[in-house]
């Protein structure tokens, strides 16, 4: 047996204690996870964060004082090695569309099963933006209200991406149909009877063909050119 990959650590940030306590009893039922602490306001999530320097930090929008979205800068600049996730009620496309300006690596809804947030957790280390199903088709929306050149998931400004699918094969046009409804790689490669490993390598060559940095961004190329 190979060695056991060290689990991903967690900060869960929510007003709420019964949430924290029971996300963080939902999180202890996989080893692939610890939660290494909480925080109940931005204030103590800054703190926190900067403390224990977690791999993933789960954040409610709708907190004390500075809403999460808001807060997305200061912590990555307080735990730089860290994905925010977005974990909230809020269906808004401006929490979404700042959220993803602001350099969160995803924005999931409280009604996600177990399961499904594993998922996300998980895709947001290896460095995917993860965005709530319900919320995809908002995410259009988020990029025409910002202003050109403003950043993108990954905190970094985008280049205007090519307004064309034409430069794809059907291949590609079928993944980044899947792309663009939120799907996972693996879910995509499953609908597809393929390989994880041959749709991780045709997700490069798209985001390399459209000019564009990111999934989401993708999604919204996708979008806006009538793919779904």
């Amino acid at each position: 047996m190979g060695p056991v990959a060290d689990p991903t650590r967690i900060l869960v940030v929510d007003d709420h204690t019964l949430f924290r306590r029971g996300l963080t009893a939902l999180l202890a039922r996989d080893a692939r996870f610890k939660v290494v602490g909480d925080a109940a306001d931005t204030g103590e999530a800054l703190r926190r964060a900067k403390e224990l320097q977690p791999d993933v930090i789960l954040l409610d929008n709708h907190l004390p004082g500075v809403n999460g979205v808001d807060a997305v800068p200061a912590l990555r600049d307080a735990a730089p090695g860290a994905r925010v996730l977005l974990l909230t009620i809020s269906e808004d496309e401006n929490d979404l569309g700042v959220a993803l300006r602001n350099g969160a690596s995803g924005y999931l809804l409280k009604t996600i099963e177990g399961e499904e947030l594993f998922e996300a957790i998980l895709r947001a280390v290896a460095g995917e933006s993860v965005i709530a199903h319900e919320m995809t088709g908002k995410l259009v929306a988020a990029y025409r209200s910002a202003a050109a050149g403003v950043t993108g998931p990954a905190g970094k400004s985008h280049p205007p991406a090519r307004n064309t699918l034409a430069s794809l094969s059907p291949r590609e046009l079928d993944i980044l149909r899947g792309i663009a409804t939120g799907a996972s790689n693996k879910e995509i490669a499953r609908s597809l009877f393929i390989a994880e490993t041959t749709v991780k390598i045709h997700v490069q060559h798209i985001l390399r063909k459209l000019g564009v940095a990111s999934r989401v961004h993708a999604a919204v190329v996708a979008t806006e050119n009538g793919l779904l």
